[in-house]
């Protein structure tokens, strides 16, 4: 099942923000979230707040479930709408993920979409990305995605190995993904994004290869690449502890992700962040670029997280639990944070830091800047007069020079 959500404090039933962040409101770009909390079926390593239709016990098209998810999420927009006010930005990015979204009509996306449009306004050029299965998606969703204001769309391929696709209990044929790539190009989409997994027990160096060149193959505009984590409690991480599939091996994915920037970059595409290549500057996701910049978003959905000027919250996770309270006429909101500017500026550090453009120096304590010398005599990291940035070996470890930077 799902994993679990932090405790943190009490929210209002009303959603309304501390006065410091409320007065903060329109400082910082705006993006919103929305989580579809729905799949087909659930695959062994995830661990995301997803429910099929047979937890839920309805239908397999999702009908009546589907339609009260919209309602509420529509709810929960006209919600952020009123706790933000009138010093709201328009909204620069939007970004459906999940779960499945395209196991929705594409009408209902659209429809969400335009309701976020209608009551805070979407900025000259907003970015505006769905998450799909490759097989989730067909000529003419596409289209009506497209039609319907949707920019970018990201599909999990994850891998091009059949015995990989297997072990990951993913659904789609091999060459599905190219095909999907093919039908959003011929749609108009703007960007198409693959996101890939490496590290999966099983998986040689030869099958990554193969996935990467698969990918190359259809040209994307962006691709992700993450390293598998064995998150407890999923399906995974039971045959794992069974002694069923052996657990990542470090050095086996360091070599993996040193493929990938090899391929990646010779066939013309650029790490903006530790985990993503874009084609080109445009093709950035900019949505997850706010994330790592310490901008606003509000997430809409059951168990999305939002933040807003220093306040972090997260709704309740299931979606009857979700609906019932916006039907009611109150927020979402399981609980939530107060961050303390010694706590943003850790969370800075953190984030900014995986970013190619690297982050300035000053965002260091004096404790953190006095390390610096020694990890870029490790070839760790590189100083360019005021910024921070992390070398390809430095990429590798990455969690290990924050800790040196902030412990």
């Amino acid at each position: 099942m799902p994993s679990a959500l932090p405790s943190g404090d009490p929210a209002p039933i009303d959603g309304s923000l501390p006065d410091s962040s409320a007065r903060a409101v329109g400082e910082r770009p705006l993006g919103i979230y929305l989580h579809v909390p729905f799949c087909r079926t659930r695959c062994g390593y995830c661990d995301f707040n997803t429910y099929t239709p047979a937890e839920l016990r309805v239908s397999a098209d999702l009908a009546e479930t589907g339609d009260a998810y919209v309602d509420a999420a529509l709810a929960e927009i006209d919600l952020a709408a009123a706790v933000l006010g009138a010093n709201a930005p328009a909204v620069s990015t939007v970004f459906v993920g999940g779960g499945t979204p395209t196991l929705l009509a594409a009408a209902e996306l659209v429809r969400m979409l335009h309701r976020i449009e209608s009551t805070f306004g979407l900025a000259a050029n907003a970015e505006v990305t769905t998450e799909a299965n490759p097989e989730s998606v067909s000529p003419a969703s596409l289209s009506a995605l497209r039609e319907g204001g949707f920019t970018r769309i990201s599909f999990g391929m994850q891998s091009a190995v059949p015995h990989v696709l297997a072990t990951l209990d993913r659904v789609h044929s091999p060459g599905r993904p190219l095909t999907a790539v093919a039908e959003a190009r011929a749609a108009g989409f703007e960007q198409v994004s693959l996101d890939l997994i490496y590290g999966t027990p099983g998986e040689s160096l030869a099958d990554w290869r193969t996935s990467l060149e698969v990918a190359l193959s259809a040209r994307p505009d962006h691709v992700s690449a993450y390293a598998l984590v064995v998150e407890d409690g999923t399906k995974m991480a039971t045959r794992v502890r069974r002694g069923e599939l052996p657990l990542p091996d470090d050095d086996d994915l360091a070599d993996k992700y040193l493929l990938a920037e090899e391929l990646l970059s010779s066939a013309g595409y650029e790490a903006y962040e530790v985990s993503n290549w874009a084609v080109r500057p445009d093709a950035a996701c900019r949505h997850n670029l706010g994330y790592w910049r310490g901008d606003d978003w509000w997430g809409i959905g059951p168990g999305a997280h939002s933040h807003v000027s220093g306040t972090r919250w997260w709704n309740v996770k299931h979606p009857a639990a979700y609906a019932a309270r916006l039907a009611s006429g109150q927020s979402p909101a399981q609980a939530r944070e107060v961050l303390s500017a010694a706590d943003q500026a850790l969370e800075q550090v953190l984030l900014e830091i995986r970013l190619a453009e690297g982050m300035p120096l000053d965002r260091l304590s004096v404790r953190g800047r006095a390390r610096v010398d020694s990890l870029a005599a490790q070839s760790l990291v590189t100083v360019t007069g005021d910024r921070l940035r992390l070398t390809l070996n430095g990429r590798l470890l990455a969690d290990a020079v924050v800790r040196e930077l902030v412990d």
